[in-house]
């Protein structure tokens, strides 16, 4: 749209004075602001069209770190503290830690591309229609995660990157022969893409703890939904019917699709995999 309009304003200026120029740039002004206006709709859309989830988890981390960088809170009175936790009742660290990615920065704006990609493949594709499904994976994944970091030597003061890391972990095993590109230097298969981004993390000198719990806790996941029920083993990670009666409140997504079949394979990663639609 701005190409359009300075050409327009360049083969104008052919057949015109210097004053009528001037007047020339008042209408590129006003083509200017009306692409600004077009791009921001086309934002808007795009911000409404993402799944429910996955748009609550990264808005919520993108304020976080806007209100941190606005001086309006301490990363301490969020942090993943026990001891506050345990003696004063600073319940709310269990939550608020997984939504501090830290300050804006290349590695936030990674992280929060992989929650628009990643989270959000999952959530249309194999989580489609089925967002209590997907809730309660991710509050598997982050009361998981909270359990390994009670280990002294696991612990992290923030979960937020671990609970990322999970999701591109489970992405990898849900699309394992997609082709991937790192930077547009190297292309492999998705089922590599998480130990390719830990060792990017190894490179960049950033800690590797948080993503190597975000790998835990996406194989415990994927062990528990596919391989232990695949080896004859009971289904112990069914949704709860309290996840969808919450999901069905909220009116979060679409409702579940009625399928007859009692199986419905995934793909390749998730095979033999079956979707429980009530509780």
């Amino acid at each position: 749209m701005v190409h359009y309009c300075c050409c327009w304003i360049l083969k104008y200026r052919q057949n015109c004075t210097s004053f009528e120029w001037i007047i020339s740039l008042s209408d590129f002004n006003q083509c200017l602001g009306r692409t600004c206006y077009i791009s921001f709709c086309i934002c808007f859309r795009f911000y409404n069209s993402l799944p429910p989830i996955s748009k609550a988890f990264g808005t919520i981390c993108v304020a976080t770190t806007a209100a941190f960088h606005l001086g309006l809170f301490d990363p301490y009175y969020v942090a993943l503290l026990y001891a506050p936790i345990f003696k004063q009742f600073q319940v709310w660290r269990l939550v608020t830690n997984f939504f501090f990615l830290g300050k804006f920065s290349v590695n936030f704006g990674i992280r929060l591309l992989m929650i628009a990609r990643y989270g959000v493949q999952l959530e249309k594709g194999p989580f489609d229609r089925r967002t209590a499904d997907f809730l309660w994976m991710m509050i598997f994944g982050a009361f998981s995660l909270l359990v390994l970091a009670a280990i002294p030597m696991l612990w992290t003061p923030f979960l937020g990157v671990s609970l990322v890391f999970m999701l591109l972990y489970i992405w990898s095993r849900e699309f394992p022969n997609a082709q991937v590109s790192i930077y547009g230097l190297v292309a492999l298969k998705a089922f590599y893409l998480p130990w390719a981004m830990l060792a990017l993390d190894v490179i960049f000198g950033s800690p590797l703890l948080p993503d190597l719990l975000g790998i835990v806790a996406g194989h415990l996941y994927y062990f528990l939904t596919v391989l232990h029920p695949l080896a004859g083993g009971k289904d112990i990670l069914r949704t709860p019917r309290w996840v969808h009666k919450l999901v069905a409140r909220l009116r979060l997504g679409q409702p579940a699709r009625v399928r007859s079949e009692p199986e419905r394979s995934t793909g390749t990663a998730f095979s033999g995999r079956s979707y429980r639609l009530d509780g």
